[in-house]
């Protein structure tokens, strides 16, 4: 048999007073302690979250202007390549001029140099064939 004596009454108020008194000291600082972990992790997450945006942004933007470096840079190549053949063909084509323009010095120096021997050797049969004609009748004509 259990008795209900005053005793159960003063242990009842004592747990009451235990848990107001533990309440006060360890179980509402401790929430509080908690509560501001808990809001200086989320905190952290939230700037993480942030950080982790701009930082994406900022490799968009970075990516963005890599290509279009590369694009102009492909340009600026496919132009100087152009005016580098263009250049090509104006030194090429301003040889191919002067070759023939040396070419046809040299034909006509070499026309006039065929002209003058040929006007030579006209000069020169008169006698040569004269000379060989009085050597083959063996007299003077």
């Amino acid at each position: 048999m259990i008795k209900i004596d005053f005793a159960i009454l003063i242990q009842f108020v004592n747990f009451i007073i235990l848990l107001i008194l533990l309440n006060a000291i360890l179980f509402r600082p401790l929430r509080k302690l908690m509560q501001e972990r808990q809001a200086t992790i989320d905190g952290g997450h939230a700037r993480a979250k942030e950080l982790e945006g701009q930082i994406e942004e900022k490799m968009n933007r970075y990516q963005e202007q890599l290509r279009e470096v590369k694009f102009k840079a492909n340009q600026e190549r496919a132009e100087l390549r152009k005016a580098a053949a263009e250049e090509e063909a104006k030194i090429l084509h301003a040889a191919h001029d002067d070759a023939t323009s040396h070419l046809q010095q040299i034909k006509n120096k070499v026309a006039a140099e065929a002209t003058t021997a040929r006007e030579a050797l006209l000069k020169e049969t008169d006698v040569l064939a004269g000379t060989v004609a009085a050597k083959v009748l063996g007299r003077a004509l």
